[in-house]
């Protein structure tokens, strides 16, 4: 079966969304329909019994097509492939303290990318899995990297009622959480102070991960990469990875950790909280690196806010500051404010704003996810921007 899957604008794979954001019993339930061929009526019956809840709306997208994958799984005794993708593209006005400057970006918000996800159920509620994708730049076709057909993702693994394990080029665990719970811009676009003022390292290549079920509330993932070769540094560990996470009801507690290893080395913390109050919810995070390419050395954190109107509109506050340890008496704070609607079920438009101020040499700048930002005028030069983007899914 190959189908098409639109996502939440998350900047993680299409099977993150279905195991992260799928109510817990219906997965359970889904998932035993796709491993006994015997429940096909069952399967079925699933999918238009939640299609006819008056609470629909509450419902995730992905859990339906996860109904809808499963239902299909059972009535062929075989797996699926889903075709996903993001065009994520913007336009951006900022000034870096030389003048106001325009440019159309591509994933400023979520990287645009195209991927495959696959599971083939295999018996006993255990599945092989792969995922592939590719980034690209949706203002002129261009791969994200020369020469790297999936950039973004490459690996294969097993999915079970037991976790999940998986070999190849893939998110780095701290970028999951870092890319959907750490602050209210999703560390996305020109207004996330966390994702301008920190460093981390978002993907693995030759990495081996473990992603355990989620037992009482808690969940953690667990990764370590061998030596590349292309670094002529050696054979052995290139780095690990570990990342923890605590749900009760409106709250979240994470925190994540890496230790890479050879040129650019980096070490990095990332920890936070989140908190609904209704249409309110309120994120406190915090984070330290040391390493990396080109260096960093700083520690700091991010307070933020969203609001939603309705179930289609949002808007988001925030405030973020660091201490630059490469230069003495370095710092920045950055002020944010977003703003998002939903069009569709899948056409997203974003409209942010920020300003950051450096202080003494520092050389902060706004940037997004997949942008490079503009380089400060000079040491300690202010940035303002700001950015209006269109992000469609399928």
């Amino acid at each position: 079966m190959v189908s098409s899957l639109a996502v939440h604008p998350i900047d993680v794979s299409a099977e993150d969304l279905i195991l992260h954001h799928v109510p817990a019993s219906l997965l359970k339930k889904a998932r035993k329909t796709s491993a006994i061929p015997s429940r096909q009526r069952e399967a079925a019956g699933l999918c238009r019994a939640i299609a006819s809840m008056s609470t629909i709306a509450l419902m995730s997208t992905t859990a339906l097509l996860l109904c809808a994958h499963n239902a299909a799984a059972a009535d062929m005794n075989a797996g699926f492939v889903s075709l996903y993708g993001v065009f994520d593209t913007s336009i951006e006005i900022t000034d870096p303290g030389s003048g106001w400057t325009p440019r159309m970006d591509s994933g400023a918000y979520r990287g645009s990318r195209v991927g495959l996800h696959g599971a083939e159920p295999i018996g006993d509620g255990t599945a092989i899995v792969f995922t592939l994708e590719n980034g690209f730049g949706s203002t002129d076709g261009s791969l994200q990297v020369p020469g790297s057909m999936f950039n973004r993702q490459a690996w294969i693994g097993a999915s079970g009622a037991w976790g999940e394990v998986r070999m190849g080029r893939q998110y780095s665990p701290i970028y999951i959480p870092f890319k959907g719970d750490l602050d209210a811009f999703g560390a996305g676009t020109i207004a996330s102070g966390l994702n301008n003022l920190s460093k981390i390292t978002p993907y693995a290549n030759n990495a081996l991960t473990y992603l355990s079920p989620q037992i009482a509330g808690l969940s953690a993932t667990v990764m370590m990469a061998t030596r590349d070769p292309s670094e002529d540094d050696g054979n052995g560990i290139d780095g690990y990875y570990v990342t923890a996470s605590y749900r009760l009801d409106q709250l979240h507690l994470l925190y994540a950790h890496q230790q890479t290893h050879g040129a650019g080395a980096l070490r990095a913390n990332l920890g936070g909280a989140s908190y609904g109050f209704g249409k309110l919810r309120v994120w406190l995070a915090f984070f330290n690196g040391d390493g990396g390419t080109p260096v960093y050395h700083g520690a700091g954190g991010s307070l933020s806010a969203q609001y939603s109107f309705s179930a289609d509109a949002r808007a988001s506050l925030g405030y973020a500051h660091v201490r630059d340890y490469t230069t003495a008496g370095a710092s920045a704070d950055q002020f944010s404010a977003a703003f998002e609607y939903n069009m569709s079920r899948t056409l997203l438009l974003y409209f942010s704003a920020a300003y950051l101020a450096n202080h003494d040499d520092a050389s902060f700048t706004l940037r997004g996810v997949n942008v490079t930002g503009l380089p400060v005028a000079y040491p300690g030069a202010p940035v303002a921007g700001v950015q209006f983007g269109v992000l469609e899914r399928f």
